[in-house]
């Protein structure tokens, strides 16, 4: 395996990996804090770092249909949440391209 580069965020509340620490998120990329996850609430985020995509899933989700792929933390491989890769009704448009990370999976620094 070859050398990990991982990305250090900046600011006074960041969101990390709760099994290494490892940054994940800022609290300014949140878009929305009213999500259920697999293991309760979770969050969507405009932007994330330090992570590995799974494959493209069809995953039917409460807000409907949509083509995900699962986050996994870059240093532990511990699965955050996922990616949303597609939307297929077209009032959930605006989830393409956004992160869910599950706030049972992340450590919270400087809150």
């Amino acid at each position: 395996m070859g050398l990990l580069f991982l990305e250090y965020l900046s600011g006074p509340k960041i969101f990390k990996c709760k099994c290494c620490k490892v940054d994940s998120a800022s609290n300014d990329d949140i878009i929305s804090k009213n999500f259920q996850g697999r293991f309760g609430k979770a969050y969507l985020f405009r932007n994330v770092v330090n992570i590995s995509l799974g494959p493209n899933e069809e995953r039917h989700l409460l807000s409907g249909l949509h083509t995900v792929n699962d986050i996994y933390c870059s240093s532990c491989q511990q699965i955050l949440g996922w990616r949303y890769e597609k939307a297929h009704e077209e009032s959930q448009k605006f989830k393409e391209g956004k992160y869910v990370l599950e706030k049972e999976r992340m450590w919270k620094e400087g809150w």
